[in-house]
């Protein structure tokens, strides 16, 4: 894995930012994509409001973070700025109010408890929520998220929660240097998103791609990329702390 300086400066964000969506860009290109179809999602987690007002800066105005009360937190501190706030890690159903309050969008939907906790939250509220399907296509025991075979049964009760908008599907790809490895997780959830979209035509999006893989993620094609440590620098404690909630 990579090791990335941590950016403490506008100037260092706005690089940081360049280089990632050049790498976009040319992943893109590779791939006979238009770069405009991918949408890179910064993921904020663990970094203070002081060093993401610096991000904001540099142009920034999408943030994910894994925890909603995290989440919560920072959108209360930075409530002057214009952010829209993205929940990307598994969630339980204790804390669905925080998502429905905050979130512009939910990339961790994997259960019809989760899916009941959250439309009650919204209803109350009177707004709908952007929301993903997590499917685990490494079928690795420590991840969250569907089997791929069981995403149309799931799928099938999503119409009971009028206040979630399904856009598409989230995966985090196997954890390997072997890219083989990690494009056919990439490969599986795209399967997935083909076929449901029969029925879905609204749920085209595929989120897939972190700072470790999100170039083979935009050529297998990811549009949409949560890219943390590439844009604010490398976290004190290494990946595998945060899984199987870590993006």
């Amino acid at each position: 894995m990579s090791s990335y300086p941590p950016a403490q400066t506008v100037a260092e964000f706005e690089a940081g930012i360049a280089e990632v969506m050049r790498r976009i860009d040319a992943a893109a290109d590779r791939a006979g994509r238009s770069p405009s179809d991918v949408r890179l999602l910064p993921v904020s987690k663990t970094v203070p409001q002081e060093r993401l007002r610096l991000a904001v800066a540099a142009g920034c105005r999408e943030l994910g973070e894994n925890k909603p009360q995290e989440a919560k937190r920072k959108s209360a501190e930075m409530a002057d700025l214009d952010v829209s706030w993205a929940v990307i890690g598994h969630l339980q159903t204790n804390k669905a109010k925080d998502v429905a309050a905050v979130a512009a969008e939910f990339q961790a939907l994997d259960s019809v408890r989760v899916a009941e906790a959250l439309d009650r939250r919204l209803q109350a509220l009177g707004r709908g929520l952007d929301v993903y399907v997590q499917v685990n296509t490494s079928d690795e025991e420590q991840k969250y998220g569907l089997p791929p075979a069981e995403v149309p049964a799931f799928l099938a009760e999503l119409p009971a929660f009028a206040s979630l908008r399904l856009r598409g599907f989230m995966t985090l790809a196997e954890f390997s240097s072997d890219e083989e490895r990690v494009r056919a997780c990439f490969r599986r959830l795209r399967d997935v998103r083909d076929r449901a979209v029969q029925d879905w035509p609204e749920a085209v999006e595929l989120s897939m791609g972190m700072s470790g893989d999100y170039e083979i993620a935009v050529e297998e094609g990811s549009t949409c990329v949560r890219v943390g440590q590439a844009i604010f620098g490398s976290r004190a404690l290494p990946d595998s702390h945060y899984w199987p909630e870590g993006q």
